[in-house]
């Protein structure tokens, strides 16, 4: 089992920068597949990136591709996801989610697939 804590959420203008940090406790983040969601008020969690295990392969959605990036520091135990170029519509809560399992591309970007999440932290990019 392992237990995610999410920090680095903030307030921010369009344009800037945030990273978040997922921290995790038991095993290392390079036995899980890692993954970043969003929920936005009044949508649906939606998928923003993901890391497999061992940090062979990330994948990202269409939205913050070229702007996000996500990296694991096993050193930490640390998941970091790097976000530039914020616009509002990035506005949301932020969560990590694990999986011990190796996840196809596909299944990683979808949220039934996690069974370990954090408690979320917000992000608010002002316009």
């Amino acid at each position: 089992q392992v237990q995610l804590v999410e920090s680095g959420g903030g307030l921010v203008q369009a344009g800037g920068s945030l990273r978040l940090s997922c921290a995790a406790s038991g095993r290392t983040v390079s036995s899980y597949t890692m993954g970043w969601f969003r929920q936005a008020p009044g949508k649906e969690r939606e998928f923003v990136a993901a890391i497999s295990r061992s940090g062979g392969s990330t994948v990202y959605a269409e939205s913050v591709k070229g702007r996000f990036t996500i990296s694991g520091d096993n050193a930490k135990n640390t998941v970091y996801l790097q976000m530039n170029s914020l616009k509002p519509e990035d506005t949301a809560v932020y969560y990590c989610g694990a999986d011990s399992d190796y996840l196809h591309i596909a299944a990683m970007r979808s949220s039934r697939y996690y069974d370990y999440w954090g408690k979320g932290t917000q992000v608010t990019v002002s316009s």
